[in-house]
């Protein structure tokens, strides 16, 4: 029987105080805490299964909130997202749901509160792609690392921060709407994909975190993945998933 193993592992990283990240992989969330070792899931291939990294916003109240709200939202829609338009509009909802739970109109402590969010819908035949903000999705292949989100951010090097992105989940005293970048991708054999906030990927190059993925599986390169972010400095909260489809 087709099966979806789903590794993860969340971590304040060494130089914020906690952990504003939060972690939803179907109906299992992982909230603004922290894992001590990677976590496996395994699930059958079949009903729509989410995985997806919420990434508070720094500089702003709330952010551990705003990222926990949103993954506990999606694990609880994860099944209906079966479609672009249905993710489109689970993600509109959420930005609406982080805007109201800030105080809507009536502003507070927590307001501008916000989270950015990537993630993906894995289905029989497909793979749903879908992101707000700059946390990242990547496949691995034996080609190489490639990225399937679209960064809402201006162009950086790696090794430095993003200080701004133009879209998230909320983030504004003042409603906006969001326009959320969804794709269909096809299932690939042998194809595995990274689900990050970008503590992992701001302070890593493409190559690094290419010659990890195919040394390491599961666990392992969850593990992996997440000693190089310290080792490199640890600047960020870092939370990673990755995904393996495979065949029992």
């Amino acid at each position: 029987m087709p099966y979806v193993a789903v590794s993860a592992i969340s971590h304040p990283g060494l130089l914020r105080e906690r952990n504003e990240d939060s972690l939803v992989i179907g109906p299992w969330t992982l909230c603004a805490t922290v894992t001590e070792s990677p976590q496996t899931l395994v699930f059958p291939l079949g009903t729509p299964l989410v995985v997806a990294v919420a990434d508070g916003l720094g500089g702003h109240p709330g952010g551990d909130v705003a990222s926990a709200l949103v993954a506990r939202r999606m694990a609880t829609l994860g099944p209906a997202m079966s479609s672009e338009a249905a993710v489109r509009e689970v993600l509109n909802a959420c930005n609406r749901a982080v805007y109201q739970a800030a105080g809507g109109d009536e502003a507070g402590e927590l307001s501008a509160m916000g989270t950015t969010i990537a993630g993906v819908v894995v289905q029989p035949d497909a793979l749903l792609v879908f992101n707000v903000g700059d946390s990242q999705v990547l496949a691995a292949s034996a080609e190489g690392l490639r990225q399937l989100s679209v960064d809402d951010s201006p162009p950086h090097p790696p090794g430095r921060a993003t200080t701004l992105v133009t879209q998230c989940l909320g983030g504004s005293p003042t409603y906006r709407a969001v326009s959320p970048h969804v794709t269909t991708e096809p299932l690939t054999p042998g194809e595995r994909y990274v689900v990050c906030s970008d503590g992992l990927t701001d302070p890593l190059t493409t190559d690094v975190l290419d010659g990890i993925l195919g040394e390491h599986d599961d666990g392992r390169a969850a593990f992996e993945l997440w000693r190089a972010a310290i080792e490199a400095g640890g600047p960020d909260n870092i939370t990673v998933a990755v995904v393996r489809l495979g065949e029992e």
